[in-house]
Parts: structure tokens; sequence; C-alpha cells
């Protein structure tokens, strides 16, 4: 049995990705551009952690985010990179205030530190990760490119992400795979403390 679906990234996942969000569905195209638009899918090769974010509306805040940090050019790199990526329902839920002042160029490094507390050096695909927690006894510790660490664990099928001041996040999506990389989204920012 699989606990998490593997799924590779196509522009199909970013539209599949797309009708899940909170906002109203987008007009229905005809079929033989849908048709189109699958095929050219399946040959195109995804692009880096960041280009996937980009092409995600799902991820506009973390994008917006990651360019207010500087961090798009390493993101872009070579990798490969683990990203734990909030949803913006996941930003809706840090205080507005506190949001906007992460994102003013005086709080340029708190925001760095922040984004690279949701990445893990390595390409971690959702099994990886199930089987870092069974080996570890019901908890795998994964170091942060930030440095401080995030504790997985299991509830039920879900993975469990618990940051050092013991906020919890749930993985909501795996598997979404980029040329330097993969990304796992997540309903909650983490906090390195």
């Amino acid at each position: 049995m699989r606990i998490f679906p593997k799924i590779f990234f196509t522009t199909a996942a970013v539209v599949a990705l797309a009708a899940c969000s909170s906002e109203a569905p987008p007009a229905a195209a005809d079929e033989s551009s849908t048709d189109a638009m699958m095929d050219s899918a399946e040959t195109t090769e995804p692009g880096t952690v960041v280009d996937v974010a980009v092409g995600n509306p799902d991820f506009s805040t973390l994008v917006t985010a990651i360019t207010a940090a500087d961090l798009g050019e390493t993101l872009a790199g070579e990798g490969p990179f683990t990203v734990f990526a909030p949803t913006n329902e996941a930003f809706d839920k840090v205080d507005p205030d506190t949001l906007s002042a992460l994102l003013t160029p005086e709080k340029k490094d708190d925001l760095a530190a922040l984004l690279t507390y949701h990445v893990v050096a390595g390409k971690l695909m959702a099994e990886d990760v199930v089987k870092a927690i069974t080996d570890g006894g019901g908890t795998a510790t994964l170091t942060t490119v930030q440095g401080a660490p995030l504790k997985a664990t299991l509830d039920g099928d879900k993975v469990i992400l618990e940051d050092v001041a013991g906020g919890k996040s749930t993985v909501i999506l795996t598997d979404v795979d980029a040329s330097n990389g993969v990304i796992h989204a997540i309903d909650t920012v983490v906090m390195p403390g």
C-alpha cells in the first residue's frame, strides 16, 4: 500500500493544482485545446523548483517571498532541493502585519531564514520521508538549509512537520517533480524559532 500518490509534475499537474484553489474555476477550454495542452505537457520537462512555484497560482505568496528575499537564483540552482512549500492558504494563517513586515527590505535576512527553513538539501520523495520516519521509530529529523531541524512524523497516512517552536504543518501534496528537486505542499508555514 502506498501512503502517498506519486505525482509527476507537468503542466497538467499545475492545472489540476489550480483546480484545487479556492478561487473560481477558469472558463472551460474547448476539447481540442485541452488535448493539445495535455500532449505538450507530457513531453515537457519540469522546470526548477522556482519555475514550478511560479507556474502554480497556489504558490503566489511563496513566489513573492522568494523574490523579496532574493532567493530565486539560489533555488533555481543545481540543487537538488526538497521544498516544503507553503500554499497561499498557509501564508494566510500568518499574522498579516508580521507577513507584511517580513516582505520589507529591512527584514530580508529574517525572510530568507524563514524560507530556507522550508528547504532540505537533497531530493526526498514522499516515500523517502515515510521511510525515514519508519526507520526512526516514528520520527525523522530533517536538517533544513537554514540549519534548524524539522521533525517529521506520521498521523495515519499524513506526514506532519513540527517546527522548533512546536508548530505543526501537514503535507497536503507530495512529489511535485522539478528539474532540481521536488516540492511537497504544506498547509501551514513552519517557523525556525
